[in-house]
């Protein structure tokens, strides 16, 4: 059985450059294995030589893509990382998200950035409910999803229940690209069903890209000497009922109703070749861009972008402050300058970078599809906008209110202004939201899983030598005030101005004991809102 791919998704009058880019991120439940094949996919890529020892953490190494202590500590991913590389002529830019669930505004803010996604699974555990979290999220997008079922070379799920799985719990189509033959110690390898051939798994050693070999005749009898008659029987037999599945649409897939499906074991590199060469022929390239007064088309000739993402201390050694864009029409040259259309102010941008997991390259040019670094001294935010010159607002850049809350506790009195500074650049970040009072001294700290407050802890520390301890304070909910009744929103301030604090935009929101506070303030104004989610 062969599947005729698409030479080019991509709309035909795209300049070529953006035409060939493929902007994705990486999303599963936590332990799937997403860093581990975000590694092997630079390694497949080219991009590195030897993947990090992802395994062996706690020890000297980690994995490429964990840039902060915490994550290098913990073997966990906190953080998302964007990294870029060629591969079969393609422009390709990955963004690994974090998976733990505490950090899933981090990851739905990059979701905003990219064109596609590729979701991991863990074979024997099926559709997890991170995984459905971050699949709503792509879907409310109509994101295109491709799927990575992993760990093979463990006991796992039969191909057939875990493809049932998928569809039942996420309502979405799947056609698989590969087939498994046999898993855990019996697993032997795939069958590529688009180049029809058999690819024998062989475990890699020391994280390099081990070479292959394969059978293109599937009724040749090396096929039953090197499989065995039964799992050649088996194999064949598979593949008649695969028969039977609708084709490889590539209009439902750019829908988001239809997911190819790659079979394979990250950590031993196998599957993730034939996963990579296949997503970059049939990933979106760059798409259009809602803003609040237009679309934005990516081959448009003026350059327009977004900040999705901020992160201090990349070089723990300069203190720096970068501003990761996303370029959504045009070209990026070195030293253009721009409109900073929030502040409606000329900037220029003299050394914008990208990256190749720890590395960054000062970058001459950069196109739609593309992920930047800005260079950022404070003036830029996430969901600012950047053009040359239309006044325009990107939308779809969410920020949902906390539920749990702690305020910060210095250990050294002399350093509250160093305390003050990281509280404020790791918030502007996302790692957690910073509510300044209306009335009395003390911040407060939002975050939407403990897992925050130990990661600022252990970052105001290494990046700002500051220690903190974050104390357990009675509240339990948090809402933004909003109305058009100035009147209003003035009686509810001069009534409840030591429940109300401005976060680090500046906006007003009422902090709570519980949402059941929250509901009677909303039943006693109604002229006023009290939301949970916000757009930047």
């Amino acid at each position: 059985m062969s599947e005729p791919l698409p030479s080019e998704p991509s709309a035909p009058e795209l300049p070529p450059e953006i035409a060939r880019r493929r902007t994705f991120a990486i999303i599963s439940h936590p332990d799937a294995g997403k860093t581990t094949i975000t590694e092997k996919l630079l390694l497949f890529g080219g991009a590195i030589q030897l993947a990090g020892a992802v395994r062996g953490r706690r020890n000297e190494k980690h994995a490429t893509s964990d840039f902060l202590k915490v994550e290098q500590e913990r073997g966990i991913s906190v953080s998302s990382a964007v990294m870029s590389f060629e591969h079969l002529g393609r422009a390709v830019n990955l963004l690994d998200t974090p998976g733990h669930e505490d950090f899933s505004e981090d990851t739905y803010r990059v979701l905003t950035a990219v064109d596609s996604a590729l979701m991991v699974l863990d074979a024997a555990k099926g559709v997890e409910e991170r995984t459905r979290a971050l699949m709503d999220v792509c879907r409310l997008r109509t994101t295109p999803v491709v799927t990575f079922a992993n760990k093979m070379d463990r006991e796992a799920l039969d191909p057939f229940d875990l493809m049932s799985n998928v569809e039942s719990t996420l309502k979405i189509a799947c056609r698989p690209f590969t087939w498994p033959i046999g898993m855990g110690r019996s697993f032997q390898g795939v069958y590529d069903l688009i180049h029809k051939r058999v690819v024998f798994y062989e475990a890699a050693e020391r994280g390099r890209a081990n070479a292959q070999c394969f059978i293109d005749d599937l009724h040749s009898p090396e096929l039953d000497y090197e499989l065995g008659a039964p799992a050649a029987a088996k194999l064949r037999e598979d593949l008649e009922l695969l028969e039977a599945l609708d084709p490889f649409d590539p209009v439902a897939f750019a829908e988001g109703r239809q997911t190819p499906v790659f079979f394979g074991s990250a950590i031993n590199n196998f599957g993730v070749k034939e996963l990579l060469d296949t997503f970059v022929e049939i990933a979106p390239c760059p798409q259009p861009r809602a803003t609040t007064s237009r679309v934005v088309q990516p081959g448009e000739e003026r350059l327009t972008g977004f900040i999705f993402k901020i992160q201090a201390n990349l070089d723990p050694a300069h203190h720096d402050r970068m501003a990761f864009m996303r370029i959504t029409s045009g070209r990026y040259e070195r030293r253009m300058k721009v409109r900073h259309v929030r502040l409606n102010r000329e900037m220029a941008i003299n050394n914008a970078t990208v990256f190749l997991a720890q590395d960054r390259v000062v970058t001459e040019e950069a196109w739609a599809g593309d992920i930047i670094g800005v260079h950022n001294h404070g003036g830029l935010k996430v969901g600012d906008t950047l053009t040359e010159g239309e006044l325009l607002k990107f939308t779809g850049i969410p920020s949902f209110a906390p539920e749990l809350f702690r305020r910060a506790r210095l250990l050294d009195p002399m350093k509250s202004k160093s305390l003050v500074k990281g509280l404020e650049q790791l918030s502007e970040e996302g790692a957690a939201q910073l509510y300044r009072p209306l009335e009395g001294s003390d911040y407060i700290l939002g975050a939407l899983g403990s897992l925050q407050f130990d990661v600022i802890a252990s970052r105001l520390e290494s990046e700002y030598n500051v220690r903190a301890l974050f104390e357990a304070v009675p509240l339990g909910a948090a809402r933004w005030v909003l109305s058009s009744d100035e009147e209003a929103l003035e009686k509810f301030k001069r009534e409840n101005r030591h429940r109300l604090f401005t976060d680090i935009a500046g906006n007003l929101a009422y902090l709570a004991q519980s949402k059941w506070s929250i509901d009677y303030a909303q039943e006693q104004h109604p002229k006023l809102r009290f939301v949970a989610t916000m757009e930047i």
